[in-house]
């Protein structure tokens, strides 16, 4: 498959034009190749040398990653972003990103698709970024304690609550990566339970005092979803066989 004809239709897919994000997240086609095709994917949660490197020993055509190579801002080819391009350009492996289009999508959307995961019967949305909702929210009849042990098993990894609502749950809301600056909003909504990646330390107070129960799952294991099931997509639709490359930060 040509490189530009899954470009041009994953824009559309994500909406990319009409979704805000931050200035660096730079989505879309963000490296291109020399052949111009793809006929094997890689995605991964960061593109970061080992996820580009796995890659390449994957023999991926593409890779596709929810956070880009350019976080860091306009920079000289230099150092580890000069080692990051030289693997890419050297294998002749394409580059695509999507961040908050990648959260909020309704079918293949991080928040989305993490609340399918756990039960969670989406009704609405909620927390905004420059007038647009971030997450979703939904119901679930489940003990405070109950969803923790389930966040544990479907996440891999160990939660931290902060057990500031009711120990009887029924409305869940998700906003997956570091959202905990939107508790407040979890608040508005009427929400039980808020579950998102990370946060800062004044977030427990603002759960505890706030009456609402906070999850924190991790940035990594909660944005692992979107790009997995972006890929399943694209296998479904195009016939193109992709590989997750699995680099967990455990933050």
């Amino acid at each position: 498959m040509l490189l530009s004809e899954l470009t041009t239709y994953l824009d559309a897919y994500l909406n990319l034009g009409a979704v805000p994000d931050y200035g660096n997240a730079l989505n879309g086609l963000q490296v291109e190749s020399l052949s111009g095709e793809v006929r094997r994917i890689a995605v991964a949660v960061d593109a970061a040398q080992a996820t580009i490197d796995a890659a390449v020993r994957e023999g991926a055509d593409l890779l596709i990653v929810h956070h880009g190579l350019f976080w860091d801002g306009n920079r000289p080819v230099t150092g580890r972003r000069y080692h990051r391009l030289r693997a890419l350009f050297d294998a002749d492996i394409a580059v695509y990103g999507a961040h908050l289009p990648l959260d909020v999508h309704p079918e293949v959307g991080n928040n989305a698709v993490l609340a399918r995961a756990l039960g969670v019967e989406i009704r609405g949305r909620f927390g905004e970024y420059k007038g647009m909702p971030l997450g979703v929210w939904g119901e679930l009849e489940i003990g405070r304690e109950a969803l923790a042990a389930r966040l544990d098993e479907v996440l891999g990894s160990r939660v931290a609550m902060v057990p500031g609502g009711p120990e009887r749950i029924r409305r869940v809301g998700v906003i997956t990566g570091s959202a905990g600056d939107a508790i407040g909003e979890a608040r508005a909504a009427g929400l039980d339970a808020f579950i998102t990646g990370e946060g800062a330390h004044h977030h427990y107070f603002d759960a505890e005092e706030g009456g609402i129960n906070l999850y924190l799952g991790g940035h990594y294991a909660t944005e692992v979803w979107g790009v997995r099931a972006l890929a399943a997509h694209l296998e479904e639709r195009f016939g193109l066989p992709w590989s997750f490359i699995a680099h967990p930060t455990g933050l």
